[in-house]
């Protein structure tokens, strides 16, 4: 049997993108259910507008920075696929920076090619870009960053994540643990950043240290000693300004219609519709009335907690961290669709080489067990969107076992995790090389 390399793999996978696109092309011509996602639709009108020389958010529902809608301009006098074959790219990259930033951590080879397999020929992923959602962009960007904070090039994390926030929300929830991974134990002076390197005797050490970095991160007197430093100001005001430069030019191009679609609404979003989420059928019954703060706060409290915890816990873990972050996240919004998932798996290959979970029985029950909470919430869905049922408690209550789906699975992963912080403190260098001396 001939052994896959990383190019091999890189080019079949890029096949199969250009082949879904293609098809995509015909079944839209020629079926009555459309490959393209709808949301491909609404990018391509903005862009068509904006080449036209006006607004893109005269195009109802574009609720995205006009950036997309530029990127997205040679819809118009290249190709209608032009955009689709833009996120595939990125998507493709994704699969290069999950291998760039495994390699820096010293995991082997074919671990790396599992884990980058895993997100180039997942059908939740390679159908996301080919049908024409901008995700992918938002996943590369954020593992340039981290490959970027792993290469101590903290002033190019910092431009890319102000970008990347201006560019979709969401990243913001990454703001903090980032800043607390450029801790000053992690530095010395005139040096990188050293990264801890994969390997069975450094991920028995990790459970060590696990709990006094724990305690540290815990320790109020300690976080604002350590606050301020001169690596999370840096960080902290480059992305800033960068967010507030891409804004204020947005702003000025397309005033407070911009301010409203592309922002303020992703932070007040009430969708009726219903979605994933367990807040969907509240949100259904009382859409005509405005919430009250109580209401507001109640279901963003419970949110707010985890995410605190999780980043508290897991902070020097980056890739871990983010990726708990981001399930949690999304498990707890008030809106979610499949294309969220997007968000997390893109994170899911960084962490695979640290965890003690075998794929038979634990692997495979977390999979049944998320995988059919999904297929159960889609059936009522099925027929309430096209068989007009009223099946809005039985939609709901599946809503409610899909919570507790990802909320087990998402025990599961941690407690088979192997604690490893990405980069060595500078007190355990020290002693390591005083072992060495003795």
């Amino acid at each position: 049997m001939v052994p896959i390399n990383f190019r091999s793999l890189l080019i079949f996978s890029a096949i199969l993108r250009i082949f879904l696109i293609i098809y995509g092309e015909w079944q839209d011509t020629h079926m009555e259910v459309r490959y393209t996602d709808i949301d491909y639709y609404v990018f391509s009108d903005a862009a068509s507008l904006m080449a036209s020389g006006r607004s893109p958010y005269e195009r109802s529902t574009y609720r995205y920075s006009p950036l997309l809608a530029f990127l997205l301009v040679p819809n118009s006098f290249i190709h209608q696929s032009w955009g689709k074959f833009l996120f595939s790219a990125s998507d493709l990259l994704v699969g290069i920076l999950i291998r760039s930033i495994l390699k820096l951590r010293g995991v082997p080879e074919k671990t790396c090619l599992s884990s980058v397999a895993l997100w180039l020929f997942n059908p939740f992923t390679f159908t996301i870009g080919t049908r024409g959602n901008c995700e992918p962009m938002v996943c590369a960007i954020v593992l340039w960053i981290i490959y970027c904070l792993m290469n101590g090039s903290v002033l190019q994390a910092a431009i890319w994540y102000g970008l990347v926030v201006h560019f979709r929300v969401y990243p913001i929830i990454y703001a903090l643990p980032i800043l607390l991974v450029l801790h000053p134990l992690n530095l010395q002076t005139g040096q990188k950043l050293v990264i801890q390197k994969w390997s069975q005797i450094q991920q028995e050490s990790s459970l060590y240290s696990s709990s006094k970095n724990l305690f540290c991160m815990a320790n109020p007197l300690l976080l604002l000693r350590n606050l301020f430093t001169r690596r999370r100001i840096i960080f902290g005001l480059l992305s800033g300004t960068v967010f507030l430069i891409f804004t204020s030019v947005s702003f000025y191009l397309y005033g407070w219609e911009f301010l409203h679609e592309a922002l303020l609404y992703h932070l007040t979003r009430t969708d009726p519709r219903h979605n994933f989420s367990i807040y969907f059928y509240h949100i259904y019954l009382h859409h005509e009335h405005a919430f009250s703060v109580v209401e507001k706060l109640i279901s963003f409290l419970p949110q707010l907690i985890v995410q605190l915890v999780l980043i508290v816990r897991f902070a020097q873990d980056l890739p871990f961290c983010l990726f708990v972050q981001t399930v949690a996240f999304v498990a707890f919004n008030k809106v979610i669709t499949a294309q969220y998932f997007v968000w997390f798996f893109c994170l899911l290959p960084l962490i695979l080489p640290w965890s003690t979970m075998k794929l038979k029985w634990e692997g495979l029950s977390c999979i049944f067990i998320w995988m059919c909470a999904q297929i159960h919430w889609l059936m009522w869905g099925y027929l309430l969107e096209f068989k007009g049922k009223n099946v809005f408690i039985q939609l709901w209550l599946g809503s409610i076992l899909f919570l507790a789906a990802n909320t087990w699975v998402l025990v599961m992963v941690i407690r088979r995790h192997i604690y490893s912080p990405v980069f060595l403190l500078q007190e355990r260098r020290t002693s390591s090389k005083t072992r060495k001396l003795q």
